[in-house]
């Protein structure tokens, strides 16, 4: 059972996983440094304690406490316990999804690994927002994709924001990162996957059109505000869009993955 640890200082030196969240530089040195990432709220906490993560520790007020009680049950972490007031202080922010974990990344899987038996996956270029991030992997998740490929200046799925919004499913859906970004798409051609890149290149169709026929596909999306880059443009096996209307160009790049997700699920 973990060990319940009263803290009444701010400073309290135990507390340094958890302290200014709001500063993503600072989270990013810290989280790269000590290899952890943090979960927040009940059922992400779950999730990831279920998943296989090695708690580090935890930190919540105590009517927070009972909710956790089972997965507290099942690990000898400490679990910092604190006022709400004192929560806020320390991490920079309300805490008001009941609780906070840290936990200890793995390694990162192979792309053999992640590509074995997947017959749809997502391959995303140059995505730097956490939020954004999160809701693609949520979208890939619930829409039956199995596996999430990041090209390497991609925005880190386990950082706070993109484990929240993703509710827990950076745990359950396979991901990785690439290894090479010039020669990412074609080398997908070696794993049997069509390449289909969501863009407004002249030579775009429909998306439906795109995909039909398609067996194993790999969704292509790129960054929140060039798109995908040239060199993936040219690279990509296809090119489609999601038909506008209005005067307007294109959705968000979460709005698409979920769109797209959909009509690639039905191929």
């Amino acid at each position: 059972m973990a060990t319940f640890v009263e803290v009444e200082r701010a400073d309290d030196p135990r507390l340094g996983d958890y302290r200014d969240l709001r500063d993503v530089t600072l989270r990013k040195h810290v989280e790269a440094e000590h290899g952890l990432f943090l979960a927040e709220g009940e059922k992400v906490v779950r999730r990831a304690v279920e998943a296989g993560y090695t708690p580090r520790s935890f930190l919540m007020a105590p009517r927070w406490l009972d909710g956790l009680a089972d997965v507290l049950a099942t690990t000898d972490a400490p679990c910092f316990v604190l006022s709400e007031r004192l929560a806020e202080e320390v991490t920079g922010f309300h805490v008001h999804r009941g609780a906070l974990a840290s936990l200890e990344r793995r390694p990162l899987p192979s792309l053999d690994d992640v590509l074995a038996g997947a017959r749809s996956v997502l391959v995303l270029e140059e995505i730097v927002d956490h939020t954004n991030v999160g809701a693609v992997l949520r979208s890939g998740a619930a829409l039956g994709f199995d596996a999430v490929l990041l090209a390497p200046r991609c925005a880190d799925p386990l950082y706070r924001r993109a484990v929240k919004v993703a509710m827990g499913a950076v745990f359950s859906l396979p991901w990785t990162r690439l290894p090479d970004w010039y020669d990412a798409l074609p080398g997908l051609a070696s794993y049997g996957f069509t390449t289909v890149a969501l863009t407004l290149a002249d030579d775009a169709v429909d998306l439906e059109d795109a995909v039909r026929g398609v067996d194993k596909i790999a969704l292509v999306l790129g960054s929140e505000g060039h798109g995908i880059s040239p060199r993936w443009q040219e690279t990509a096996d296809r090119r489609a869009i999601i038909p506008m209307h209005r005067g307007i160009d294109s959705l968000n790049v979460a709005a698409a993955s979920a769109v797209a997700c959909y009509v690639a699920s039905r191929r």
